[in-house]
């Protein structure tokens, strides 16, 4: 049977020694199957006295045509967002705590990684957001997320003010800590610790999520994700706030600006072993049914 892939891109945790013993198990099966490697660069540190070709984690996707994050749901977030505009499929090995998106672990690493790379695995399409903050009337910052967008205070006791609007039809004024808005991917993340809904990642949906409202009426919503989000300020005083993708921090945004959240049209492409199921997933790494 034909290879449905050739070369296999590796990006892990970075500086963390103890993703060694997996990264050496793993470039040594693919060796032996005759795949071509390229490492991330910081990864390849990790892996001193070993020879491979290193590129950057901006490079990746031009370099394979599938990668491997080895750590937690962090690194699988880096490497989605790096390698999101170039079709590549991404599978990830979870060496973190909870891992939603690293699904498979070291002791079934070979296994799973010999059934998908015949072939034998099912795929799964994940959108993005994007964000742009526009001064002026000009976008002065862009960045995507795969979790979730948050604006939240930033150095300061007081709470934000913020004016939300869907496709230009106004929602809510609210004071509050910040707001999450969370892909269906994103909504096990943050949201969830903030008392959002888990939402289905097959749903075209997204979540909005206050955090610590004034007001108790303010509660999450559940909108089309063909929707553009605009966020904006209400204060007459300077503040600075925080806007966050993922773990990408945007500082120093002033209330004269304006945030504007959409899908991004291109998916990630997330290979899975034969049998993923969502709601085992979420059975075992949220403890549900335990007795």
């Amino acid at each position: 049977m034909q290879q449905p892939f050739k070369t296999i891109g590796i990006i892990g945790k970075p500086s963390d020694p103890e993703i060694i013993d997996t990264l050496v198990i793993l470039t040594h099966f693919l060796k032996r199957q005759r795949y071509a490697i390229v490492i991330e660069t910081n990864t390849a540190l990790l892996l001193t006295g070993l020879e491979f070709e290193v590129c950057s984690i901006n490079d990746m996707g031009q370099q394979a045509d599938l990668v491997i994050a080895v750590g937690g749901d962090g690194t699988f977030l880096s490497a989605a967002r790096a390698i999101a505009h170039y079709d590549v499929p991404l599978i990830g090995v979870n060496l973190g705590r909870l891992g939603f998106l690293t699904d498979i672990s070291p002791e079934e690493l070979l296994v799973s990684l010999s059934a998908i790379l015949s072939g034998q695995y099912k795929e799964e399409r994940r959108h993005l957001l994007r964000t742009k903050i526009i001064r002026d009337a000009r976008v002065i910052h862009e960045e995507t997320a795969v979790n979730e967008v948050v604006i939240h205070r930033w150095i300061t006791p007081s709470m934000i003010e913020i004016i939300t609007t869907i496709d230009g039809v106004y929602l809510n004024s609210q004071r509050s800590d910040g707001l999450i808005i969370s892909t269906p991917t994103g909504s096990t993340a943050y949201a969830l610790s903030a008392g959002g809904p888990i939402v289905h990642p097959s749903l075209n949906a997204l979540v909005l999520v206050p955090l610590n409202p004034h007001a108790f009426s303010n509660r999450p919503i559940v909108i089309n994700d063909s929707a553009e989000i605009e966020i904006t300020f209400i204060q007459t005083k300077q503040i600075n706030a925080l806007v966050t993708c993922d773990h990408i921090e945007i500082p120093d945004v002033l209330i004269s600006d304006k945030i504007l959240i959409k899908k991004d049209p291109k998916p990630i492409k997330m290979l899975h072993p034969e049998g993923h199921d969502f709601y085992n997933t979420l059975r075992k790494k949220l403890n549900w049914s335990s007795g």
